[in-house]
């Protein structure tokens, strides 16, 4: 009985040492290269996606970044293919990682200019430019996106399309999961971390976050009525910016309508 006890106390302190190690953080050190001609890629983004914190790599591609283990990095570098790894022990065990990316082949698409001929009259001219169909702007040094002219009227094909809408998903979601909300707002707000997105265009971490792919994502800033030249053209920052401030505005528009028929009615 003495020996059991013993041993129970033993396997109980492995486990807690073990937890300990487990959640211990070190520092990752490494540098990000390019694949076929080893030289070093600086400015490359390298992000934790568990604890939301990033670096950029220096003049010859190395980085640090705290990370403990079972994190999963980022590492992403315009005009390269991303890449993700679950931190192991492996790579805690303090020797510099490697990391090579390789370009991403670029499609040539084809560009269709057209002009517009001008007369020299004013009032006919104007008629003659085409309308200026993106109705929201950016300011840059200004936190958030913004609206001008009237937004565009929202069509549903049936009653039943109009209940499953990307904006449902994403309020179902931050419900269901505040800690991607959490992250999402801690990328919003982290100086460093807003440097990071603003020059970022690929999408990847809200992708990552919000569990959707390009199209998935498109079409919710469809529905919360961005335009396709903002869906195109936005940094990674301004994305973010724009997916939170929609689910704020819908979340206060959902609890307004719950607050109203929460109120009596008088007889």
């Amino acid at each position: 009985m003495q020996k059991l006890i013993i041993i129970l106390c033993l396997f109980a302190s492995l486990s807690t040492f073990s937890q300990i190690d487990t959640l211990s953080i070190k520092v990752l050190k490494g540098q990000i290269i390019h694949a076929e001609n080893k030289s070093a890629l600086s400015a490359a983004h390298v992000l934790n996606l568990n604890t939301v914190t990033g670096t950029i790599t220096n003049d010859k591609g190395f980085f640090e970044l705290p990370t403990k283990l079972n994190d999963t990095i980022l590492v992403s570098y315009l005009g390269y293919s991303s890449i993700k790894l679950k931190i192991t022990n492996d790579l805690l065990k303090g020797n510099e990682l490697e990391i090579a990316l390789y370009e991403k082949p670029e499609e040539i698409r084809e560009v269709v200019i057209r002009s517009t001929k001008l007369i020299g009259v004013l009032e006919i001219d104007i008629k003659q430019v085409p309308k200026d169909r993106f109705t929201r702007i950016h300011i840059n040094g200004l936190p958030q996106t913004y609206e001008v002219g009237k937004p565009k009227s929202k069509s549903f094909s049936s009653p039943i399309a109009a209940l499953f809408q990307p904006v449902d998903f994403l309020y179902n979601l931050f419900g269901k999961k505040p800690k991607q909300l959490k992250k999402l707002q801690k990328l919003k707000k982290e100086d460093d971390l807003r440097k990071m997105l603003a020059g970022k265009f690929d999408r990847e971490v809200m992708m990552e976050y919000l569990d959707m792919d390009r199209q998935e994502l498109s079409e919710l800033l469809t529905d919360c009525n961005y335009s396709d030249y903002f869906i195109k053209k936005a940094s990674d920052l301004q994305m973010i910016e724009a997916v939170l401030d929609c689910y704020e505005n819908y979340k206060a528009l959902k609890n307004g309508k719950i607050e109203r028929n929460k109120i009596p009615v008088k007889n």
